[in-house]
């Protein structure tokens, strides 16, 4: 059954055959970071999984190590990795480990858990995902409460292969014609707060 050991298997399978296919990009992508910031190359941070246990999400590191706001620590270099979304590429090898899934809401910080209401919980329920219903939708332009309402969406039904991928498709497409690389007016994807504002209707 695909939403069993049948979506596990071909996620560790894809994340291994693209790990292999991408090696060189990672490499190249890792020598730039390193390059125009330095070390480390890899940006850490304690992320919600299934169920709710932490684990570290790796990403490229897209920004410099100093305080201030996302815009003026974001480099150009930051900035057209996030567009192509290279800098989530590391997080192949949390697919393959099985933290992660090539299709699943996309997996947020820990601080997150005390703020969603019960039906945005229903998120945790599944594998947090590399693309998500809600990224197929408009990646960072979505707002939060539609956002998470995608998520329980995509969570409370269980998932078909045809269905990941469409979203994969639509996430493909996304990302192809550069939208919502950030949330309109910020640099990036402004933190989620308990007033968020009401979901738009959706499809």
């Amino acid at each position: 059954m695909y939403s069993g050991g049948g979506k596990r298997a071909l996620d560790a399978a894809a994340a291994a055959v693209l790990l292999l296919i991408l090696l060189p990009l990672l490499l190249l992508v890792a020598l730039a970071v390193r390059a125009g910031l330095g070390a480390p190359v890899l940006f850490r941070q304690e992320r919600a999984g299934a169920g709710g246990r932490p684990f570290a999400l790796l990403k490229f590191r897209t920004m410099r190590a100093a305080a201030g706001e996302d815009a003026a620590r974001l480099t150009r270099l930051g900035r057209l990795l996030r567009a192509l979304a290279l800098d989530e590429l590391p997080q192949l090898l949390h697919i393959l480990r099985g933290e992660m899934s090539l299709v699943g809401p996309r997996p947020l910080p820990v601080a997150y858990l005390a703020l969603y209401t019960p039906r945005e919980a229903l998120r945790l329920g599944v594998r947090p995902g590399l693309c998500g219903l809600a990224q197929s939708m408009g990646r960072n332009a979505v707002p939060w409460a539609e956002r998470l309402e995608w998520d329980a969406r995509y969570a409370e039904a269980p998932p078909t292969l045809p269905g990941d991928l469409r979203i994969l498709a639509r996430c493909l497409a996304v990302l192809a014609r550069g939208e919502g690389v950030a949330a309109p007016g910020h640099a990036t994807m402004p933190g989620l707060t308990p007033d968020r504002g009401a979901p738009k209707a959706g499809p």
